[in-house]
């Protein structure tokens, strides 16, 4: 029997709503072998996931998902299979915890100039089960406290790119999170390449050492995933795929929409430039 993973879900240690136990659970319900965790800028919730999936037949492999920017885009970096104690990326993802924290500090000063004066940043801090604090915490007080009546009123009210009370986030380049996975043994692709929209890069980003694209992404057209196996194969780049699942709070996807053989894990492996964990 095929098994498959589904290598794109985030756990409310980030800005997704589930917790790590209904991360197992859920995974389990549609049978899949192997999931990975992949928060923004923080590894705190894989431990707790792994610990939830223990005695149960589900593989737990680490994953984070980097914040970058080139040229004026956001393009977001998947790390798999590298070691989360590895002094140089834990450096990284402190340096964006903390970008992360000053950010919400400077979205309540701007919401308090609209007259919405009784947020508190360590309310927000306090939601959020990790320091990869981020606008949907932001959001759920927005809503606790009767500003808005729910997540997507909130951004396209305050909190989206256009909105008045949005503060840009923190960014390296691709390229250095890709550095980053690899000089802790694991591997680099590209998240979404659909919605990044910047293929002409993917070379460069092959050069500095991505292995992969996401081909198979919740909610895309056929020709849109022939278009990117095209790509993948003519470079010669592994073919990942996940649902970007962040539970409730995004619409149109959930954990299994998007998955791909257990194969493509073992690829992943078969990269890895040192030790996975």
């Amino acid at each position: 029997m095929t098994k498959f993973a589904d290598l794109h879900i985030h756990t409310n240690y980030s800005d997704g709503v589930q917790s790590p136990q209904q991360v197992v659970e859920d995974s389990l319900s549609c049978g899949l072998s192997c999931i990975a965790i992949t928060d923004h800028d923080t590894v705190e919730g894989i431990q707790p996931t792994m610990d939830a999936a223990k005695g149960r037949d589900l593989e737990v492999i680490v994953g984070i998902e980097f914040s970058t920017e080139i040229h004026d885009r956001d393009v977001h970096i998947l790390g798999y299979l590298f070691d989360r104690k590895n002094e140089k990326i834990s450096e990284g993802i402190s340096l964006f915890q903390n970008a992360r924290l000053r950010r919400i500090e400077k979205m309540i000063q701007k919401l308090e100039a609209l007259g919405i004066d009784n947020i508190k940043p360590e309310e927000v801090f306090a939601l959020a089960k990790s320091d990869s604090v981020g606008r949907p915490h932001l959001a759920a007080l927005l809503i606790e406290k009767g500003w808005v009546k729910d997540m997507r009123t909130a951004f396209g009210k305050y909190l989206g790119e256009n909105g008045p009370a949005y503060v840009p986030k923190y960014k390296q380049t691709p390229y250095e999170a890709i550095a980053l996975i690899r000089q802790a043994g694991g591997v680099a692709v590209l998240a979404h390449p659909m919605i990044t929209n910047k293929d002409e890069l993917i070379p460069s980003f092959m050069e500095a050492g991505l292995v992969g694209i996401e081909v198979y992404y919740p909610n895309c057209a056929r020709n849109v995933i022939e278009y990117y196996e095209g790509i993948a194969k003519k470079n010669g780049l592994i073919m990942t795929g996940g649902s970007d699942s962040h539970g409730d709070f995004k619409d149109n996807t959930f954990i299994g929409k998007a998955m791909v053989p257990y194969k493509i894990v073992e690829q992943l492996r078969e990269k890895c430039p040192g030790k996975t964990t």
